[in-house]
Formats: structure tokens, sequence, C-alpha cells
């Protein structure tokens, strides 16, 4: 007989409603410790299922009762909360909604990622919140100087050799120079810790033919590509390029009722935002490259300015990943030797002992000139077929005008 157990998880409690023939039961609370949970697992049954939304402590509750039950499934609590919306609102109530909602095989889950994805998650997660760290560091130290009347750094890295010997001959009070000098420590620390976060990521890159894959994709480095395809995790479970876009949140906002024509808007913004920073991040580096990439960018920048010109091509990144991933293709317009370079720089990063003699990898030909500069003028050639392309396309008007070109 199948039973829906439905648990509106806390911090240090579950509240559990069983659905069974039809009706909701209240089981009482289960406490949110390795014991309790395999107590708790040990009370069902194989036919089971287990239904909780998606929190900071989801996947632990996910590992601990799925060898118990059929299956355990994380439910989208936007969703839920958008499908389900009462009045009354209790931790009761919530834990039947979910299990009523599976029951109706009504209710939107969530992917579960397999334990690699996980762990590069983490990884990545680690690793942009110490980068958020150091810049709020570093915004502190330039605050102190702007506080100070103190002109900015005529060094290029203020935080590098010469712009700590330089900003030691600045002038301040005793309690601002300590508090830059604490700074400085932090950062030096912080540095420390990105540097095993971007170790443990090449190492787990190196292994991965995805990571490499989307690293022949001009402007993106290692820590975009890592961060990628642990955002994605399985590309088969978006049908279509569009549905790995609206992961993103880069899809526009439509809005259209009646016999109106649909208006659309700014892009949704939702889903994984830091993936969608990623791309973006790609995006101004692919500008700055030459390729059909920057043509496109220079293409829509002429229109409608660099910063949505910027959110389309990290658009069209995506697009891009979903197709190389999906028919595990390199990218066409690759340019070999800094492909080479970047794999290269990833083994490197990872831990493996550099070549020395005469022998040569593939890498090598990025040290030559006349080889880089070959690959860099056969981009050029693929950015100027791009516009040769696109050279007589027409921009559409508005809907007024096309209605008043048919009258």
């Amino acid at each position: 007989m199948r039973r829906v157990i439905g648990m509106d998880i806390h911090r240090t409690f579950a509240e559990v409603v069983f659905w069974e023939d039809g009706k909701l039961r209240p089981a009482g609370r289960v406490s949110m410790t390795r014991s309790g949970l395999e107590g708790f697992g040990r009370s069902l049954g194989k036919q089971d299922e287990v239904v909780i939304e998606a929190t900071g402590n989801a996947m632990a509750v996910v590992r601990m009762l799925s060898p118990y039950v059929a299956r355990v499934i994380v439910a989208n609590p936007l969703q839920v909360k958008a499908i389900a919306h009462a009045h009354v609102k209790t931790d009761k109530i919530d834990a039947g909604v979910l299990a009523s909602l599976r029951a109706a095989d009504f209710l939107p889950e969530v992917w579960l990622p397999d334990p690699d994805t996980e762990r590069l998650r983490r990884l990545v997660a680690r690793r942009n919140q110490v980068v958020r760290h150091r810049t709020r560091i570093k915004n502190e130290v330039h605050a102190i100087l702007h506080a100070h009347l103190i002109l900015p750094c005529p060094h290029a890295d203020l935080f590098g050799r010469l712009g700590r010997i330089w900003l030691a001959q600045q002038v301040m009070p005793d309690d601002e120079c300590a508090a830059i000098e604490r700074h400085l420590r932090e950062l030096d620390r912080l540095s420390e810790d990105l540097g095993v976060l971007d170790t443990q990521i090449a190492q787990t890159g190196s292994a991965d033919p995805a990571v490499k894959r989307l690293l022949t994709i001009t402007g993106v480095n290692l820590i975009v590509a890592a961060g990628l395809v642990a955002a994605i995790g399985d590309v088969r479970r978006f049908t279509s390029p569009q549905k790995l876009v609206s992961y993103v949140g880069l899809n526009p906002r439509v809005r259209q009722s009646g016999l109106g024509l649909a208006q659309h808007g700014r892009i949704s913004k939702r889903g994984r935002s830091h993936a969608r920073a990623m791309l973006v991040e790609a995006a101004w580096a692919a500008a700055k490259a030459p390729g059909p990439l920057r043509a496109f960018f220079l293409r829509i920048r002429a229109r409608r300015g660099h910063q949505i010109a910027a959110v389309a091509v990290a658009r069209k990144l995506a697009v891009l990943c979903w197709h190389l991933l999906t028919k595990s293709a390199d990218y066409q317009w690759a340019r070999p030797a800094l492909v080479a370079n970047k794999l290269r720089a990833m083994e490197l990063q990872a831990g493996q002992p550099a070549r020395k003699g005469n022998t040569r990898g593939t890498a090598y030909a990025y040290n030559v000139k006349a080889l880089r500069d070959a690959e860099i003028e056969l981009a050029r050639h693929a950015e100027q077929a791009y516009e040769r392309f696109v050279s007589h396309w027409q921009r559409r008007g508005t809907a007024k005008q096309r209605t008043g070109a048919a009258k």
C-alpha cells in the first residue's frame, strides 16, 4: 500500500504528516539528528515516499532516509508556495500540503545531484564566498584611504608588492594603520584558502570531460567551466537550450493577455544566480577576444548598449554550453593553442608535475608568437564572416509600425 510522508523540516525537528488511503494523519515530530532520522527511517516501509522542501539540510535528510524508503523527493519551495497558498499556515499544514501534492502527482520536484556534482557545487560555492569576503576587505581598505583624502594608488594593484610599499608610506592615524595591517593579514590568509580551493577544483576538472569541453569556448576559464558544470549537472534533464537559459535566469519576462501582443521585458533573474554571474563574466571576456561572439556583442551593443549586449552574449553562451554538452562536441571556433594552454594550466593547478628538458606538450604552441598570431587571425576571419552573414538582416519594427505598413 502506497504511503506518502510529508516532512516540514526545521533546524532541530521536522513535523511529519502521513497521507494514506486519501486521508492525512499527523505523526508528530522527528528530531533532526542522525539517530532520530535513522530511527524514523526504520519505522517506514520500502514502498513509502518521503517529501521535503529544499532547505540547507535537505540533502542530509535525503542521504539518511533514502536506504529505508522507495524515494525521497525534494520539492521546489517557491512553486509549492504558489500552488498551495493558505491563509492559515502551520507546520502540520505545510507537511500535509507536501504529502497531498505528491499523492496527486502535482508536486514540483527539484533535481537531486549525484555525489560528485554535489561536491563540486560545494567547492564552487565556498570559493565564491572567499572571493566575496576578499572583495569586501579590499573595499574597506579603499574606504579608509578615501576617508583620509588619499589619492588612488599609482600602481596597478594596490595589494601587490609595489602597492603595499606605497600603502605603507601613506600618513594616517595609528588606529587606521593598524586596521589596514589587519586587513592585509586577512587578505593573505584568504589568498591561501583560495589557492587550496582552486587546486581542488582543478583536480576535479582534470577528470571531468564536460569541464574540458567548456574550456574550448572563448572567454571561459577553469572556474567558469567548473561552476557551469556544477550548476548544470546532468544536461539531459534540459530538453532544450531554452530550458537551460531559464534555469540560469537569462530568459526575458513575457506578459501577454487576450488578443494583445506579447510584451518582452527584462531577464527573469530566477534560478541559479551564481551560474548567471559566471556566464556574464565569460561574456565580457569573450567580447574582448576576436571571434563570432565578439561580433555578436558589437552588433547588439550598437543598438542596445554594452550592458544588454553582455547579457545577450551570456544567454548565447548558455545555449552554446547546452549544444556542446548534449552533442559531446568542442566549440567550432576554438583556438587549439589557447585551449591547450588552458588545459595545461589546469593540470599544473591540480598539482601535476611540470615538464622539464626538451619535452614539449601541445600547450607549447601558445608560446610561439607566429602560431598564436595565426590563430588570432583565423578568429578575426570568423568574426568578419559572422558580420557578413548578418549584414543583410533587417531589424523588425514595432507592432504599430508593422500594422501601419500592412495598411
